[in-house]
Formats: C-alpha cells, sequence, structure tokens
C-alpha cells in the first residue's frame, strides 16, 4: 500500500465523513470500555491490512488449480497456505478455508453428508447449543430432524452420557454433534466419538469459541480423538478474520468441497482467507501459547471472584474461556437490563438463555460473559476480580446513577492502562 495511516484517514474522512464518524466513534468505544463478550476479540493489525488489501478486488470461483476466473497466481498461493497452515495447525488431513461464516460453515458440513428430514443429535440451544445447531427458527432446523441433548443443572452442568447414547439408539442419527456457543465446561470427545461409532454416525464437533485455545493445544482436539469433521470460525479466541473453517479426515474431502462450493456458495472472500492465514501463522507462536493460557486463568478468576460474590452461575463455573451468570436468581435482573446496566459503566457483556429458560431470547435469565478480549489487552488475574467486583456493583445498584457513574470513570481507568494492541497502526 502506498497511503500513509494518516493519509488513509483523511482520504475516509473526506470521501465519506459519516462512516469515518462512524468508525472512528466504534475505535474509542472499544478503546475505553473492557470487552466481556466471549464470541468477540481483537485482531491484529496485518489481519486488518489483509481485509483492506487488493485481493477484495479478486473473483476466485473454484478451487486453487481449479477456477473460473484467470488471473489466480496469487489467490492460488494464498489459499494453498491458509489450508496448509490451518492443516498444520490443528493436525488435519484436510482444510476448507472458503466458508464465509459460522453459519455457512455448519450448513456447508451438513449438506455434505444428509438430505432434507435426517437426523441429527445436538445439543439443546438453551443449554448452550448455536443456532445452527437446530434452532426451530433456522432453515437447518426446519430442514433437517434435530434431536437435542441437555446438560444436568444438578451434576455442575455435566452431560449425562448414557441419556445421551440412548437418544442416538433410538433416532440413529446421521451426525453426534458436540460444540456449543454458552457452555463454560469442555466436551469428552471420546465419549461423543464412541456414540457416534456405534450408530454408525459421523462425529462431529463445533469448535467455533475454543478454536484458540486449542490451537495452542491448552484444550482438547476432537480431531485426535478420532472425530470426522471439526468446524469452527476464524475469529473469536483465534483472533483472526470473521469467517469459518471445515477441517476433515482426507476420505471427506471432495464432498465437505464441493458442499461449499458450487453447493452453498459462489466466489470466496479471498482477502478474507489471507487474513485467516495470517492468524493461523500467529497462532503458531510461543506467544499465542501463553495468551491461550492466560485466558483460561483469567476467566477461572474472574468466574471464582463472581462466585464469591454470591453470583449463581450455570454450571457453577468454568472450565474454558467463558461463564453464564442467572442474573435473575443474582440481582433480580433479567439479561436485557443486565446487560444493558453494565454497557452504561463501559463493560460489554451478552444477554443468554440459561438452560430451560422459561424467559425469551430478547429478554433471558442470563448473561454470558468471557476472557479473551481482555486477555489480549494484557490484563490478567488481578484485573479479572477487580472487573467481577465493578459488575456485582453495578448489578447490584442498577438505579443507583452517580454509582454507576463512578464505576464508568474506573473502568475508562483500567480501559487506558491497557491499550489495544496495534490500534496505533491500524491501516486505515
Amino acid at each position: 500500500m502506498t497511503r500513509s495511516q494518516t493519509s488513509f484517514r483523511d482520504f475516509l474522512f473526506t470521501s465519506d465523513p459519516e462512516i469515518f464518524a462512524a468508525i472512528a466513534g466504534e475505535e474509542l468505544r472499544q478503546q475505553q470500555g473492557i470487552n466481556l463478550i466471549p464470541s468477540e476479540n481483537y485482531t491484529y493489525p496485518e489481519v486488518l491490512a489483509a481485509l483492506g488489501s487488493v485481493l477484495t478486488n479478486k473473483y476466485c470461483e473454484g478451487y486453487p488449480g481449479r477456477r473460473y476466473y484467470a488471473g489466480q497466481a496469487f489467490a492460488d498461493r494464498v489459499e494453498n497456505a491458509a489450508r496448509e497452515r490451518a492443516c498444520r495447525l490443528f493436525r488435519a488431513e484436510h482444510a476448507n478455508v472458503q466458508p464465509l461464516s459460522g453459519s455457512p460453515m455448519n450448513q456447508a458440513a451438513y449438506l455434505a453428508f444428509m438430505k432434507p428430514g435426517d437426523t441429527i443429535l445436538g445439543m439443546d440451544l438453551s443449554h448452550g447449543g448455536h443456532l445452527t445447531h437446530g434452532a426451530p427458527v433456522s432453515h437447518m432446523g426446519q430442514l433437517f430432524n434435530f434431536v437435542r441433548y441437555k446438560t444436568r443443572p444438578d451434576q455442575a452442568g455435566g452431560i449425562d452420557f448414557d441419556e445421551v447414547r440412548r437418544l442416538a439408539r433410538e433416532t440413529r442419527p446421521k451426525i453426534v454433534l458436540c460444540g456449543y456457543t454458552s457452555y463454560p465446561r469442555e466436551y469428552d470427545y471420546a465419549a461423543f466419538r464412541s456414540i457416534a461409532t456405534e450408530v454408525g454416525a459421523l462425529a462431529m464437533a463445533d469448535v467455533s469459541h475454543v478454536a484458540g485455545m486449542i490451537a495452542a493445544n491448552v484444550l482438547p482436539n476432537p480431531l485426535d480423538a478420532g472425530f470426522d469433521i471439526v468446524t469452527t470460525t476464524t475469529h473469536k479466541s483465534l483472533r483472526g478474520p470473521r469467517g469459518g473453517m471445515i477441517l476433515c479426515r482426507k476420505q471427506y474431502a471432495r464432498q465437505i468441497d464441493n458442499s461449499v462450493f458450487p453447493g452453498l456458495q459462489g466466489g470466496p472472500h479471498m482477502n478474507s482467507i489471507a487474513a485467516a492465514a495470517i492468524a493461523f501463522r500467529k497462532a503458531e507462536a510461543p506467544e499465542f501459547q501463553s495468551y491461550a493460557r492466560q485466558t483460561l486463568a483469567n476467566a477461572k478468576a474472574l468466574a471464582e471472584e463472581l462466585s464469591r460474590a454470591g453470583v449463581t452461575l450455570v454450571t457453577g463455573g468454568t472450565s474454558n474461556h467463558m461463564m453464564v451468570a442467572d442474573t435473575i436468581a443474582s440481582f433480580g435482573l433479567d439479561g436485557k437490563q443486565a446487560e444493558q446496566t453494565l454497557e452504561q459503566i463501559g463493560i460489554a457483556t451478552n444477554k443468554q438463555v440459561i438452560p430451560d429458560d422459561p424467559n425469551p431470547p430478547l429478554r433471558p435469565s442470563g448473561i454470558r460473559i468471557g476472557a479473551p478480549a481482555s486477555t489480549t489487552r494484557g490484563m490478567r488475574e488481578e484485573e479479572m476480580r477487580r472487573i467481577a467486583g465493578w459488575i456485582v456493583d453495578a448489578l447490584r445498584h442498577p438505579a443507583d446513577a452517580s454509582r454507576l457513574s463512578l464505576l464508568a470513570g474506573e473502568v475508562r481507568e483500567l480501559s487506558a492502562a491497557y491499550p489495544i494492541p496495534g490500534f496505533d497502526s491500524l491501516p486505515w
């Protein structure tokens, strides 16, 4: 690129001041607040540079060596690098890096092996499953027959594998799916693999939330347990661009590739694939392993401090990067009220259903809290304990404007002490 950082900003300001103001406002919001949304993170400036590169201009329908347009020499180099790095990072036999995001990623995986009406055994949404794991409002939930297993709140949120096995034997699914969006514990991948083998199903894991921890070898890898398919987004704990990826055993490579293109998508976003390749390389570094370990330590410290203050946590705590707090039980506030109160003091969380939640999704009984973004900024256990205190204080006094104002000032002060890495070298 030939424009300096300053000229990029000037160029955007002159060209479209409305959008410039919105982006500048978002940058300030991120700098001055603390992000505890588990699915969000701060990516690398190199990733942002790739996203804004000339690869945005290139149409790349097909796969390396088999494209439908000319001029693919450099695009092929990018995609091959991304695939090779992904396979090396996750010990996979094959990687498809073209899915545009998490939802089409999972859709392509299902459609590679299943026909309408076929059965998938997956986690109940209110117990931690994702929208694409069979929500009735989703197209996948209407296209396939999703059978749902639940966690056991009376057993610290554990999964009753005898019940999962019974459901699998009874319904004979084509895919046994594990993965989550709000489950604060790890999975017994070997148990899921055993059940899938018994009923002749494929074993599939959606590890979108914990891919960074898996890449850093601080959480188990389902591919090591013999899973057939693993899907993941490339942002969240991986700190890459917003995108998706499907990893699989070599014998399923053609089915997966054909399902992504031409089955579901057209041309891939090559700028995003380049950015993902950068993130995969970053994740191989020792510094990233330290980051992943610290993320888990920070989440544990935050959960322990919240519990010590009397906050009810779903599953009683966490063994990954996130936790779910029952805010009605703890503070008499629903998740929407809690989310809005914390936003007033500069702490970002998100409202979240709890197991078998009697309340609707837009006004659920809890909030979801995670440590990846704050860890990226360099915060450690001591800061997590301070943040827990602010959360409890704010949610116990949601109508006390002066107290909330004081807490907001403390949040800004801590945020200023931990600048977001790379913000001083943004490529725009």
